[in-house]
């Protein structure tokens, strides 16, 4: 039975050393209760670190260890304290974590940290190739094993692969200063399928492989050389029914069963009903925005004095990375705030803050979500704030206010709860009298909308969704596969090529012959493409024609003094072998006079976009531009020059970040054809791979032998990944 092998930086087992005995216990949080499913029913092995240090353990311990984990699914990858603090308290929670929550000022890029990242990232992927079996589904978690998606699919690329970021991905501005940008991207677009809460830090992804890689994108599919990778948003929920459940089990209690904090909280209302408890939950860290909330709540009361007495805030912080210097100066900030802010307002009765600075078990988690009348959640920069969520499952009666920074992916989801700028104390302060004012309809309408879609999409929708993506993304590539110029189908076109008494072989040249440079000039032919293609044309029995788009002075540059066949400007041009060119269409090129301007005018005002005047076409090019811009100014072009056109018998081809114009009807498809006139071939042979070799593919005889380059939509029979598979492919015909 196929398995799906879950891979996360810890393991959903914590695991404890007692008097020589390891003791393992099952985790609780949400991506463990997430994955239980697709963990348990799959077979599944769940890989990650066990939390304890090589050092810590013995033989003895180690063995113990393997037995524990093997009962409940899982195997561990073995770290050093030195891998440890520079992997995870290093490179992942000193670099990706505050740059990918905008937090720039605390990123450090220590050279050694990256190191060790990708070090502890291999052993990572290795221990996941250790457990690989034919069919099985690998799916990869989180920003600390960012490069492990590449490091499996480069040992085995035949496994489907996901991975799902759980943080946000920031902006191309924001991810462009990192000084290893190019690796990670790279390691991320190991997967088949990539994951993210939202659409933004999809689209950020999208934008940052676009501008860092180049790497083109058709809708949400990334096309690479030999591959498509799937980019896709799958917002995290919760367990649902685990908090809501517990919600009303909890008010159901009465006397002696309810919790010492379910008794304190009780005798804030007896007083007065209408008081109102605000709770805020979060771990203490940087991001999570909880000074500024602390101020905004300082506002709220200064501006509104008449809830004095009456509003209350209880704050729970969770101990967080406490040996981490940020962490400790924040530790200190929130003290101070608390303490200044209980001194200004505190009465006899009443204190404005009850602060926690500790865990607190679930039980007393369920007291809190079902007694505060308000959530207030305003973290500065949050991938989903799950706490978010838990609130609203845990409000039976629908009651209870939400105030949710729009900084969160959850806000993107529950657009009924009060959604607030983090920074902006004055709206803050508004909206906390909005939240305790507001009606119980109103509250009742809101969350019975919130309850239904977290119901709908809970955290075990999320993992089915994202394996139901990745099953299709990995049965779209083997339809993929049916085209592909396979071992066993090169071998047949090999054994036609040999067995054939004249053949005629068209190859396209930039993307083809040559991979592309952002300086057309600098894709000039290797040595070792003139040696491969003087042995193809050596044979009496073989005619090679190189067919181009390109202009003929560079092609007679780059191929004159070779004995080949060459077609230039897509069929304008033409040299047969040990002659000069000669034009195969009766063409002008009086109309440059009013295109020419147009051209330059959007070159001027676009950056790195540039013009290629050929005899009788003119070509923009936006390759080295930013992507973006590139597709808003090309149809801006397109658009200009259709009405230009008319009556000039012109036409507009778009090619690979290009846009030509040139006379209608002039194409490589016609020109290729002209050379099949009066000869006879058993084997005819073409492969290209712009929307231009497509004229060629469709217009010679059905027989051809046609293939792309690449992955792109083609009527070709066949198609290869990239230049390197050409080259190989012409080394074959030079061998035969």
């Amino acid at each position: 039975m196929n398995k799906t092998i879950i891979i996360s930086n810890r393991l959903p087992v914590q695991l404890e050393i007692d008097k020589k005995s390891i003791i393992a216990t099952p985790s609780v949080g949400g991506l463990a209760t997430g994955m239980k499913s697709v963990h348990k029913d799959s077979n599944g092995i769940w890989i990650g670190w066990s939390g304890l240090n090589d050092e810590d353990l013995t033989p003895e311990l180690q063995n113990q260890i393997d037995v524990e984990l093997e009962k409940h699914q899982c195997a561990s990858v073995n770290l050093s304290k030195d891998e440890v603090d520079g992997f995870y308290f290093g490179f992942s929670n000193k670099t990706v974590w505050p740059l990918f929550h905008y937090f720039m000022e605390y990123a450090e890029f220590d050279e050694q940290d990256w190191e060790t990242y990708k070090l502890v990232n291999r052993k990572f992927a290795d221990k996941i190739i250790e457990n690989i079996e034919e069919g099985d589904t690998v799916w990869v978690h989180d920003y600390q094993l960012l490069l492990v998606p590449q490091y499996v699919k480069e040992k085995r690329p035949d496994v489907s692969i996901g991975f799902f970021l759980h943080i946000p991905f920031p902006s191309y501005e924001v991810f462009r200063t990192l000084p290893w940008r190019e690796e990670l991207l790279k390691g991320m677009l190991g997967a088949d399928l990539l994951g993210f809460h939202t659409y933004e830090y999809e689209r950020h992804f999208l934008s940052s492989v676009q501008r860092i890689l180049g790497h083109s994108s058709n809708f949400n599919n990334i096309i690479l050389e030999d591959r498509e990778v799937k980019v896709d948003s799958f917002p995290m929920g919760i367990d649902y029914d685990k908090f809501a459940l517990a919600a009303k089990s909890h008010n159901k209690k009465k006397g002696e069963e309810k919790s010492d904090v379910q008794v304190e909280i009780d005798s804030h209302f007896k007083n007065d009903e209408n008081n109102t408890l605000i709770l805020s939950i979060d771990r203490l860290d940087y991001t999570k925005g909880i000074p500024s909330r602390l101020l905004a709540f300082e506002y709220f009361l200064d501006k509104y004095p008449q809830y004095r007495g009456k509003s209350r805030l209880v704050m729970l912080a969770v101990p967080s990375r406490s040996n981490v210097p940020q962490y400790q100066l924040l530790k200190n900030e929130v003290d101070q705030l608390v303490g200044r802010i209980n001194g200004k307002f505190s009465e006899v009765n009443w204190t404005p803050i009850w602060y926690f600075y500790r865990s607190l078990p679930f039980e007393n988690l369920i007291d809190l979500y079902t007694s505060c009348d308000v959530a207030l959640l305003t973290p500065l920069r949050d991938g989903m704030n799950l706490v978010a969520k838990e609130y609203i499952a845990c409000r039976e009666d629908k009651t209870g206010v939400l105030i949710l920074s729009e900084m969160t992916g959850a806000s993107q989801e529950m657009g009924e709860s009060l959604l607030i700028n983090p920074n902006d104390y004055e709206k803050i302060a508004d909206t906390l009298k909005q939240a305790i004012e507001m009606p119980k309809e109103e509250q009742i309408t809101r969350n019975r909308s919130l309850q239904k879609r977290l119901q709908r999409y809970n955290v075990e929708r999320w993992s089915k969704d994202f394996m139901d993506s990745l099953y299709e993304t990995a049965e779209n590539k083997k339809e993929k596969q049916i085209k592909k110029l396979n071992e066993a189908r090169k071998k047949k076109l090999i054994e036609s090529y040999k067995n054939a008494s004249k053949r005629i072989l068209f190859f396209d040249y930039d993307g083809t012959l040559a991979p592309f440079k952002k300086i057309p000039e600098d894709a000039k032919p290797t040595k070792e493409l003139y040696e491969t293609l003087d042995k193809i044309n050596n044979d009496p029995k073989t005619d090679l024609i190189l067919i181009t788009g390109r202009d003929k002075y560079t092609f007679n540059k780059w191929f004159g003094h070779k004995d080949y066949k060459l077609i230039a400007e897509h069929g304008a041009w033409f040299k047969d072998q040990g002659k000069d060119w000669i034009m195969l269409e009766a063409l002008t090129n009086n109309w440059f006079e009013f295109i020419l301007p147009v051209l330059e005018n959007f070159m001027d005002r676009t950056p790195g976009s540039l013009i290629e005047e050929k005899a009788y076409s003119l070509t923009w090019h936006y390759r080295n531009m930013d992507p973006d811009l590139g597709k808003i100014r090309a149809s801006q072009l397109i658009s200009t020059l259709k009405g230009l056109i008319v009556n000039h018998n012109l036409e507009i081809m778009e090619g690979d970040k290009v846009i030509e114009v040139k006379v209608s009807g002039v194409n490589k498809g016609r020109s290729a054809n002209k050379m099949l006139l009066g000869k006879e071939y058993d084997f005819i042979f073409a492969i290209g791979d712009d929307v231009t070799d497509e004229y060629m593919f469709e217009e010679l005889p059905e027989q051809t032998y046609t293939v792309k380059v690449g992955l792109k939509k083609t009527i070709a029979n066949y198609y290869v990944d990239g230049t390197n598979q050409v080259k190989q492919l012409l080394e074959d015909f030079a061998g035969e």
